[in-house]
């Protein structure tokens, strides 16, 4: 089966994709930071700090998950249950980014998003219980 490969490009789209969006917070801070916006009258340096924070940590998480997938090709193995959950929540949180992008963004955003969900979701069906239990039953002779 190609879930080696499949593995392996989930891994480095993911990888390619957390700086990707440190840069998009970034540029969303510089933006709030020029303009001293704020909501409901909150400090404007919070406001800031909080971008910063959200783009570090996704991007941060996104590196994690990246490394699991990537992991996961390179041994062909299986993620461990805490890699299997971040992945998980990974595919969760792109799935509703996907689903705010449509409207915000538009479609070639949506479809990304979902690339990305599909591959993250490949991984963790082609390295599932049953896959893994299939390889390790010997062939009849």
């Amino acid at each position: 089966m190609a879930r080696r490969p499949i593995a392996l490009v989930t891994g480095a789209v993911l990888l390619l994709e957390a700086p990707g969006i440190v840069a998009v917070n970034a540029v969303m801070a510089g933006f709030v930071e020029a303009q001293s916006m704020s909501l409901d009258g909150m400090d404007p340096d919070a406001m800031v700090a909080g971008t910063w924070g959200l783009g570090i940590g996704s991007g941060v998480a996104l590196l994690l998950c990246g490394l699991v997938a990537l992991l996961a090709g390179i041994r062909d193995r299986r993620p461990g249950r805490a890699g299997r959950g971040l992945l998980i929540g990974c595919a969760v949180v792109h799935g509703v980014l996907g689903a705010v992008a449509v409207g915000l963004i538009g479609w070639g955003a949506f479809a990304f998003l979902m690339a990305v969900v599909a591959l993250v979701v490949l991984t963790l069906v082609a390295y599932g219980k049953d896959a893994e239990a299939a390889e390790r039953v010997p062939a009849p002779a």
